[in-house]
């Protein structure tokens, strides 16, 4: 009995700075895409009229699953449906990895990037199979 209510403890306090932890980094995400703001991007292959290539920039970031991530997703998995604990994780790598790649391209004195492609990998798969670490890698054509 005592071991169970340790581990309860130890999972609520995971959960609590894991979701603080979150929080924090959803803020440092919507003040930096802010401050970035003035760099756009799109999808096309085509370089806009009036732009100058200037260089090829990237951004990418790697984000390790917490227990609770898995834990949360492993009972979602019991019923079916959305996981939500795994959809902001990679949301947050996404935005983190174009952030990047902007603060790149803002380097190398660009205003926009253009063909820009977001691939993902599972970095790291334990022995159940379960995704351990995912990898978000931003690239595209900085423009002048």
């Amino acid at each position: 009995m005592g071991g169970f209510l340790v581990f309860l403890f130890l999972l609520g306090l995971g959960f609590f700075f894991g979701r603080m932890n979150e929080r924090k980094h959803f803020a440092s995400l919507h003040q930096r895409e802010e401050d970035l703001s003035h760099i756009t991007i799109s999808t096309v292959k085509k370089l806009p009229e009036g732009y100058v290539s200037s260089a090829f920039v990237t951004g990418n970031v790697v984000i390790s699953i917490d227990y609770f991530k898995r834990i949360a997703a492993a009972l979602r998995t019991l019923v079916g449906g959305r996981i939500g604990s795994y959809t902001t994780l990679i949301e947050r790598a996404r935005r983190e990895a174009i952030l990047r790649m902007k603060e790149q391209a803002q380097e190398n004195g660009a205003s926009h990037v253009a063909n820009v492609r977001i691939e993902t990998s599972s970095v790291f798969q334990n022995a159940s199979q379960q995704l351990g670490s995912l990898e978000v890698y931003a690239y595209g054509t900085a423009l002048k």
